[in-house]
């Protein structure tokens, strides 16, 4: 995915919030399921209940292993009574393939055949010629003349759109949906300004803010839905599926970890570069580090992903933090590197999302 289509991201961050921005998101993995058992398979290997989804409906879930630790998270799209697409930023085929043995189901990887495209932001309805469509369906529909399948779905946090399309009509899309666009202020945006949007939208990003368990190297990596403040895409009613039991333990005892937004404070970031003569420095870009966080002598947690959020003028972090100080309103202190030398500001714990405007679901 291109990082920007200009020299910086501001317009095309911006474009997001107050136009609407056109973003290549293809690369995702992308598997058809289909088949007698295809409901089936799809139940058993995620957290969130997939028979009682209806055709047209898209649900947001995470899976996870047998003990219960996430292994990616993506979208599933109930397509037809027997046919569903599932979304994925790592390759599952493998272990889709082998949680469908002994079924009547195929799964077939069609990440290279089928395209994607984002159509983010406030004026993505009106592009797309007022389409009626509620948050989390998907409905097929034709635009300027090429078939299209149109979810209302994305990964700004705002009104917004994706476009599904055989990849030999990915650019007469494209270029379709910018012609249409153009007098609403549409630009293509990348992903330096889809950071910043995805973490006001309190949205994690794997390998970022959390590590998936098939790569982590010590249990420790590990998050279970319930840490990543997932719990409500965990359906303990289902009789079955991969990690259910570890789950069903962890739910009784409580997570040790919680997964959430950290304001940092202003006033607190300026005196420490006042201290030194300088004018607060902000990051030009979204940041995609560790960073420690403590309360007094102990170390709390740390921050995963942050930065300025210019259109709610915070410094903004997604962060885990251990259970006792997760509670919106706990004060902090984050690590902040002033002229080569580490400091801590302060911060407390605010709900997630940062930004949720009403457009978004209205």
């Amino acid at each position: 995915m291109a990082s920007s289509y200009e020299l910086s991201h501001e317009r095309e961050y911006h474009a997001i919030r107050s136009a609407a921005a056109l973003l290549d998101v293809s690369p995702l993995y992308k598997y058809r399921v289909r088949g007698k058992d295809a409901a089936r398979l799809l139940h058993l290997v995620v957290t969130r209940s997939v028979e009682d989804m209806k055709v047209g409906q898209v649900g947001y879930t995470p899976w996870c292993d047998a003990a219960g630790k996430v292994l990616d998270d993506g979208t599933i799209a109930r397509l037809g009574e027997r046919e569903f697409r599932m979304t994925a930023a790592e390759p599952n085929l493998r272990w889709l393939e082998d949680n469908a043995v002994g079924l009547d189901v195929s799964v077939e990887d069609v990440s290279d055949s089928l395209a994607a495209l984002a159509l983010q932001g406030p004026a993505s309805r009106i592009i797309l010629e007022e389409i009626d469509l509620k948050y989390f369906r998907i409905a097929d529909t034709t635009f300027r003349g090429i078939p299209v399948q149109v979810s209302r779905t994305g990964y700004t946090g705002d009104l917004g759109f994706e476009l599904w399309v055989r990849k030999e009509r990915a650019l007469a899309l494209w270029d379709a949906l910018i012609e249409a666009g153009t007098p609403y202020g549409i630009v293509p945006a990348g992903m330096l300004a889809l950071d910043v949007a995805r973490i006001e939208a309190g949205l994690m990003l794997i390998d970022v803010d959390y590590v998936p368990a098939r790569k982590a190297l010590i249990d420790s990596q590990t998050s279970s839905p319930f840490e990543l403040d997932l719990a409500w895409t965990v359906n303990l009613q289902k009789e079955r599926f991969v990690g259910r039991e570890a789950l069903a333990a962890e739910a009784a005892r409580g997570p040790q970890w919680q997964f959430v937004g950290v304001e940092i404070e202003w006033q607190s970031l300026e005196r420490l570069y006042a201290e030194v003569g300088l004018a607060t420095r902000l990051p030009a870009t979204a940041w995609r580090t560790s960073v420690p966080i403590y309360s007094g002598g102990e170390q709390a947690g740390y921050a995963t992903s942050g930065g300025w959020s210019p259109l709610l003028k915070k410094y903004v972090a997604l962060a885990h933090l251990q259970s006792k100080w997760a509670a919106p309103g706990t004060g902090l202190e984050i690590e902040i590197t002033v002229e080569h030398r580490r400091k801590r500001a302060g911060a407390r714990v605010v709900k997630k999302p940062f930004f949720d405007p009403e457009r978004k679901r209205g």
